[in-house]
């Protein structure tokens, strides 16, 4: 009978798992398979010389630690910004409902429009953001030309906050109200409930959101695309940004190819690494 029942559930499983391999597998292999090859079509056999290539290429080197740098910028904001936001809003203040939904609409808004809505905020020339300044007698600033990196991580954060800050709040609302009750009875300050209780107990809500920005910082794309084309220079040249130049204007699809295995290798790398540790920071009262 217990066999029966497997089996049936797996038959149920089937249409699942054969979508998935389909659609998730099925193109990481593509894309190995490519990565051997070279030239537009990806037609010729090389081997690992693509892979050779990319450890020796300056370029990927460069664009690989301006990815880092991104990514490490936004998760680290976004953990902290989230989470100051998320205590903020959990306080029983008027307005706080319409808060967290203003907070919430950037993370909904198309990561193309908040591009271009932050170039055109950001334009020396035109930009609202310089005309207030002016207004108020302080010095104007071409954004883009002298913190390009620094302001498309500030762009990515303000897009990211409101997402970090629904999950810590979610994380803050599942903590038993009866621990704080007994750390007060204790003489507990509000600093010392805050590092001995509701950090701890966030541990796994940290760890989900570390491992969420670290993945979509590393896959950043549409900010140095849209709002600074990944200049001034190469400073802004992320490395996903920096594969597409590779496959469609460079038109070689193996090398991309091998690029993109490569990214994927560090995201798994990064993600267990941060399970494996963030694990070993769980705590339970």
């Amino acid at each position: 009978m217990s066999r029966r029942y497997a089996l049936t559930a797996y038959l149920f499983l089937l249409p699942a798992f054969a979508f998935f391999g389909l659609m998730f597998y099925g193109p990481i292999i593509n894309i190995f398979g490519n990565s051997l090859r070279t030239g537009p079509q990806a037609d010729t056999f090389t081997g690992l010389d693509n892979y050779i290539q990319a450890f020796q290429d300056q370029a990927v080197q460069n664009s690989f630690i301006i990815t880092l740098i991104f990514g490490a910028g936004t998760t680290i904001g976004a953990i902290v910004i989230g989470l100051g936001l998320a205590l903020l809003v959990d306080q029983p203040l008027r307005g706080r409902v319409v808060f967290r939904a203003a907070l919430l609409v950037p993370y909904l808004t198309s990561v193309a429009i908040v591009g271009l809505l932050w170039r055109n905020i950001l334009d020396p020339q035109l930009g609202i953001l310089n005309r207030v300044l002016d207004s108020l007698g302080l010095p104007t600033q071409a954004w883009l030309n002298t913190h390009p990196l620094a302001t498309i991580i500030g762009v990515t954060l303000w897009m990211n906050v409101g997402y970090t800050m629904v999950l810590f709040l979610a994380g803050l609302q599942g903590i038993p109200e009866v621990y704080y009750e007994a750390a007060i009875i204790d003489g507990a300050s509000p600093r010392q409930r805050f590092w001995r209780i509701t950090l701890p107990l966030l541990a796994p809500t940290t760890l989900f959101v570390s491992v969420m920005m670290v993945i979509t910082g590393l896959q950043a794309f549409a900010q140095a695309y849209i709002i600074t084309g990944g200049g001034p220079g190469n400073s802004t040249d992320l490395f996903v940004f920096h594969l597409f130049n590779v496959a469609f204007t460079a038109r070689d699809f193996g090398y991309a190819s091998a690029l993109s295995f490569l990214l994927l290798i560090v995201i798994v790398a990064f993600t267990m690494v941060q399970l494996r540790i963030g694990r070993r920071g769980e705590v339970q009262y």
